[in-house]
């Protein structure tokens, strides 16, 4: 956005000193016969003109129909535009040139105001430059002079190019503006989503095992003054349903549920390119081992949702493939939007400590491997390695961590 705006800005300053300086030169040129003093004070007027409407093209940032700035800046336009309007009409071959640095000020007071009147002042502002060519050649030379004079038709034909200019230029930011509005609501319905997954999820934890725990524990009261070994034995159900509803709750809070490393891959390159975000996908091989699936699979799901809660990134790469110096598996993301690694909690002394990447590193770490975070050439880089063979106990370790953690 900021890079579009500055082409953007960039584009019209360019062309609004062009002309500003232009008709500055063919001022010099036109009036080299007249007096000194009055040729100074038209040429003076207009680069004071041209400078105030340089500055008012930041003010085209809002875009079409945005609103005039503060008055000050409004008058200034006008009031210097308008003053070398009316000195130049004393002045032989002024032509177009004396009227040119009020329709460009009115051309960007255009850009500004409601579409309903944004023609009508283009209208008047266009007579305004015409009379003011005619008025000048009937003041000071024959009828009509104006046209053979040299800057006539270059300022005329450029005077019609500005309109069209700013505002396809206005409208082009406009454009980028709800593309980038409309990444943003992307993004944010795509956080929705998958906190109504986990909204749901957590339903049918719950709900079921409340249910249950509800049925066993009427059943238990009503049987406790008639079978007291029949009620202990849906107390104990009602226990043991209880602590599973507890670990699973714990399991789906923590992240540690066993996912698919395929599913979680697709899902990143779907979610990230719904913000906008090039999401590419590399692979050159996947462990068959179902804990190191699912420690890179957990490690794809934190790192895109911290791309999408901390990063502005353009571009995504995940690979993954054979780590050549251990001979285990590598998980590499690659983000463009990210110049801070601190911003990542990576220590193990973090406040999330068991949670987000910090507490995948500990499992990593636990199976073998590493996890580290840092620049690379501009782009910050999270990489997962997990060894092949990894100990029983780390395995079994992780395995407990799912169950129960």
């Amino acid at each position: 956005m900021r890079t579009t705006w500055l082409y953007t800005l960039g584009s019209i300053v360019a062309f609004m000193g062009f002309f500003t300086v232009f008709v500055a030169l063919m001022m010099l040129e036109e009036f080299r016969q007249e007096s000194e003093a009055l040729m100074a004070t038209i040429i003076v007027l207009q680069l004071a003109a041209g400078a105030v409407q340089i500055r008012f093209c930041w003010y085209l940032r809002g875009g079409r129909g945005a609103g005039l700035p503060a008055p000050g800046w409004t008058v200034a336009l006008v009031a210097l535009a308008a003053a070398v309007w009316i000195l130049s009409l004393a002045t032989p071959g002024a032509g177009f040139l004396g009227a040119a640095s009020l329709w460009a000020a009115s051309c960007l007071v255009a850009c500004l105001i409601d579409r309903r009147w944004r023609w009508p002042l283009l209208a008047v502002a266009a007579v305004a430059l015409v009379a003011h060519a005619a008025l000048a050649a009937a003041i000071t030379t024959p009828p009509h002079a104006f046209i053979a004079s040299s800057g006539a038709w270059p300022t005329a034909i450029y005077a019609a190019m500005l309109p069209f200019m700013l505002l396809t230029s206005v409208w082009f930011w406009e454009v980028v503006v709800e593309l980038d509005e409309h990444r943003r609501a992307a993004a944010a319905l795509a956080v929705a989503r998958e906190r109504l997954r986990f909204a749901s999820d957590l339903h049918d934890i719950q709900g079921h095992h409340l249910q249950v725990i509800s049925l066993k524990a009427e059943l238990a009261e009503r049987l406790l003054p008639v079978d007291v070994e029949a009620a202990r034995e849906n107390l104990h159900d009602v226990r043991t349903i209880a602590h599973r509803a507890l670990a699973e709750t714990r399991s789906l809070v923590a992240g540690y549920r066993r996912v698919s490393l395929d599913d979680e891959l697709h899902n990143a390159r779907e979610v990230l390119g719904a913000t906008g975000a090039r999401c590419v996908l590399r692979s050159d091989g996947l462990p068959a081992d179902e804990a190191i699936r699912s420690v890179l699979a957990l490690t794809v799901r934190e790192a895109t949702t911290n791309i999408l809660r901390h990063s502005d990134a353009a571009e995504v790469v995940i690979a993954t493939g054979r780590d050549r110096q251990t001979g285990g598996w590598l998980l590499r993301i690659v983000n463009d939007g990210v110049t801070d690694p601190a911003s990542v909690p990576l220590a193990p002394s973090a406040r999330t400590a068991g949670t987000g990447l910090a507490g995948l590193r500990e499992r990593i770490v636990a199976m073998g491997g590493t996890l580290e975070a840092g620049i690379e050439g501009g782009r910050f880089v999270l990489q997962a390695v997990v060894p092949e063979s990894a100990s029983p106990e780390a395995r079994a370790a992780v395995s407990a961590e799912e169950g129960v953690s």
